[in-house]
């Protein structure tokens, strides 16, 4: 440290000079300069630290003290003297250096966020693709032979899935037929007129000195001949004194019998159901024109023989 001193000696009655205390380069730091850089590490305020350096640099370049000046061995007056330049040097070398350490502390606060800012991100990516079941690193593109298997078993899938609605498809097509085929069965009569539009020339009883065993249904040549119910053919062929002849039994064990076709369409053990057609009308055997002679026997071929009008139309059909 050093003093300034003046020439004269220095009189009681004057006020002492003003002794300014300095800071040269290489001197021990004071206890108030080691405090200054010790505040250096604490201060994280940019504006705060700004306002220190600007308060120390005033202090230091403001302050100014009167010095007693004397000319010619006598005191004439006080001269306004400022501090000396070096006095001045530490302020401003304070307030630099407290800027500069402000602003590296800014920039390790900032860094130290940022990092762990993206140590936040990285372990919320790492834990959400955890939680979702997800690897990334597993996530490479695949090779051209993965990549064609997995061709494959969309292939494959697509396949399957076109033969389970071909399937659905069908399965659908038979419901539906068999649907329909319920409602035709439901709607198909029970019994039905062996002729359609025939019309009635000769009844049931005695007739030319002998019985008439059935009924006769006079129509064009070759009109249809129908089975009157539902039944199994008996029998189907020549037969004396029909020509052609037609037997069929019913499930009730009741018999029919169809003579003098012009031809038979239809073969022993047949199924037929009412309104299928046996044969074709004609004029053959013992006939006197085209025409179908019809009978009914009870409980089987060599059953009664009975009329076969009522017994149609107990059946709901009308002659």
């Amino acid at each position: 440290m050093s003093q300034l001193h003046h020439d004269r000696p220095v009189d009681d009655n004057e006020t002492a000079p003003h002794t300014v205390r300095t800071q040269r380069t290489g001197d021990a730091l004071t206890p108030d300069t080691a405090t200054e850089e010790q505040r250096l590490t604490a201060v994280t305020d940019l504006a705060d630290l700004t306002g220190q350096a600007e308060a120390a640099a005033r202090a230091g370049l403001e302050e100014v003290h009167p010095v007693p000046v004397t000319t010619g061995g006598r005191r004439r007056r006080f001269r306004t003297r400022g501090i000396p330049a070096p006095a001045r040097r530490p302020a401003v070398y304070l307030a630099a250096a407290l800027v500069g350490a402000g602003g590296l502390g800014l920039f390790a606060v900032g860094d130290r966020a940022l990092a762990q800012q993206t140590d936040v991100v990285e372990s919320s990516t790492v834990s959400i693709a955890t939680e979702l079941g997800l690897d990334g690193r597993a996530q490479a593109a695949p090779p051209e032979d993965d990549a064609a298997a997995r061709l494959g078993e969309l292939t494959a899938s697509r396949a399957a899935r076109e033969a389970e609605q071909a399937a659905a498809a069908q399965v659908q097509a038979d419901a539906d037929r068999l649907a329909a085929e319920a409602i035709a069965e439901a709607a198909r009569p029970d019994a039905v007129l062996p002729v359609d539009g025939a019309r009635l020339t000769s009844g049931f009883g005695s007739r030319w000195g002998t019985v008439h065993a059935g009924i006769d249904l006079a129509a064009p040549m070759r009109t249809p001949e129908k089975a009157a119910m539902d039944g199994v053919v008996l029998e189907a062929g020549p037969a004396s004194g029909y020509g052609l002849v037609v037997y069929v039994q019913h499930e009730n064990g009741d018999v029919t019998v169809y003579g003098h076709m012009d031809e038979v369409l239809v073969s022993a053990g047949q199924v037929v159901r009412a309104g299928d057609t046996i044969a074709l009308l004609g004029n053959r055997g013992q006939s006197t024109g085209p025409h179908l002679h019809f009978e009914v026997r009870l409980g089987g071929l060599g059953g009664q023989k009975v009329d076969p009008v009522p017994y149609l139309r107990e059946r709901g059909v009308q002659l």
